[in-house]
C-alpha cells in the first residue's frame, strides 16, 4: 500500500506539473491520498511480529510450566504484567512510529488475557467451560480493539467469535443449545469493524455468518434457511453490481459484496441439493436447483467477471461442483468405475476449456470483447 500511495503522490505532482490539474486539486487528491494510506508491513516489521508472539507464548508457557512453584500472588501479577506492558507498550510504539511492532504487542497482551483466563480458572476453580471462556475473552480483546481502535485486534476477536460458535456448536461434545447468540455478536462486530477501520474483519464476519447458517440449516430444516439464504444471496449481488458505489459506501467491502453473495448464493443451492439428492430418482427439485445454480454461475461470471478475478475462480469452483454432483447424483447408475474415470477426464476438459476462453475474453479490452 505505501508503495501505491508513493506512486499516486508522483502521479500527482506529474499531472500538476503538465498542467493537467491545477495546484488546489493537486493538493486536495495528495491530503486523501496521505489520509487513506495504510502503513505497509515490511520483512523486518513481519519478522518483529513473529518474534514479539513467540516471545509472550514463551512467556505463558513458562507460567504454566512453573505454575505450583510460582507464589499465587506472583502469577496473577505475572499474567497482568504482560497484558498491562503489552497494551501500554504497544500504544506507546504506536505514537513512535512503530505501528507493526506495536499492533503485535497487543496481540501479545490479547492472548495473554486469553491464557490469564484459563490459568486464574485453574487456580481459583472457578466454574464454566471453555465455550464461557471463549465468550469472554472475546469480550475483552473486543474492548481492546475498540479502546485502541486496532485493525489487528478486531480481525482477532472476529476469530475468537468463531471458536466460540464452532466449540457452542459442537466441539468435543454436542451442546443441546444452538448458539444463536452469535448472529447479534456478529451484527455487533460489524458495526466495530467501522469505527476500527478493520475491512479484513467485515470480509471475516460475512463468511462467518455464512458459516452459522449452514450449521444452523445442519440443525433445523434445511429448506428453511437455505432457500432464504439462496433469494437474499441474489438480491445482495444483484444490488451490488448495479448499485455498486452507493452499496459499497455502505458495507464497506472494497467492492467484494457480489464475491461474497456468490458464495452465499452457492452456498444455499448446494444445501437444497444434498436435502434433495437422495430423492434425485423421482423428485425434479434436485434438477431445478442444479439449473438454477448453473444458471446463477453463468450470470455472476457474465455481469461481475470482469471486474473481479476471485469471483471468477469462485464461479469456476461451483461449476466443477456442479459438475460433480449432478454426475453423482443423477449418472452413478448408468457409469461402471472405467466409465466413471473417463466422464471425469471430458468433464474436467470441457471445463478447463471454458474456463481458457472466459479469461480469454475477460482480459480482451471492452470494445474487442465486444
Amino acid at each position: 500500500m505505501a508503495g501505491y500511495a508513493a506512486k499516486v503522490s508522483a502521479d500527482i505532482a506529474r499531472w500538476r506539473d503538465a498542467g493537467l490539474i491545477d495546484a488546489a486539486t493537486a493538493d486536495a487528491l495528495a491530503r486523501d491520498v496521505a489520509a487513506n494510506e495504510r502503513t505497509s508491513l515490511s520483512f523486518g516489521s513481519i519478522l518483529a511480529m513473529m518474534a514479539a508472539l513467540l516471545f509472550g507464548a514463551a512467556i505463558l508457557i513458562f507460567v504454566a510450566a512453573n505454575w505450583e512453584a510460582i507464589p499465587r500472588l506472583a502469577r496473577v501479577a505475572a499474567l497482568f504484567a504482560v497484558i498491562l506492558g503489552g497494551y501500554v507498550g504497544g500504544a506507546f510504539l504506536k505514537t513512535r512510529d512503530h505501528a507493526a511492532i506495536g499492533e503485535a504487542l497487543w496481540i501479545v497482551a490479547a492472548a495473554a488475557f486469553g491464557g490469564s483466563i484459563a490459568l486464574i480458572g485453574q487456580m481459583y476453580h472457578l466454574s464454566g467451560d471453555e465455550a464461557s471462556a471463549l465468550l469472554t475473552w472475546c469480550a475483552g480483546t473486543t474492548l481492546a480493539a475498540v479502546a485502541l481502535r486496532s485493525n489487528p485486534l478486531t480481525v482477532a476477536f472476529v476469530g475468537i467469535a468463531d471458536a466460540w460458535l464452532f466449540l457452542k456448536w459442537g466441539g468435543f461434545f454436542r451442546r443441546a443449545e444452538f448458539p444463536y447468540l452469535f448472529a447479534a455478536l456478529a451484527l455487533v462486530l460489524f458495526a466495530i469493524s467501522f469505527w476500527t477501520r478493520s475491512q479484513a474483519a467485515r470480509h471475516l464476519i460475512v463468511l462467518s455468518i455464512l458459516f452459522y447458517l449452514v450449521l444452523l440449516a445442519i440443525d433445523h430444516n434445511t429448506l428453511q434457511v437455505a432457500i432464504p439464504l439462496v433469494l437474499v444471496s441474489a438480491l445482495l449481488f444483484a444490488a451490488a453490481i448495479f448499485a455498486a458505489e452507493p452499496v459499497d459506501r455502505i458495507v464497506q467491502l472494497g467492492g467484494r459484496l457480489p464475491l461474497h453473495a456468490l458464495i452465499g448464493f452457492l452456498a444455499g443451492l448446494a444445501m437444497v441439493q444434498f436435502e434433495l439428492a437422495d430423492e434425485a430418482s423421482y423428485n425434479s427439485g434436485f434438477a431445478i436447483a442444479s439449473a438454477v445454480a448453473l444458471a446463477g454461475i453463468v450470470a455472476a461470471i457474465m455481469l461481475g467477471g470482469r471486474e473481479s478475478r476471485g469471483l471468477r475462480w469462485v464461479a469456476y469452483a461451483g461449476f466443477a461442483f456442479e459438475l460433480a454432483i449432478i454426475y453423482v447424483v443423477m449418472l452413478q447408475s448408468m457409469l461402471d468405475t472405467a466409465g466413471f474415470f473417463l466422464a471425469a477426464a471430458v468433464l474436467l476438459g470441457v471445463l478447463a476449456l471454458i474456463i481458457i476462453r472466459v479469461e480469454r475474453r475477460m482480459r480482451a479490452p471492452r470494445g474487442a470483447a465486444a
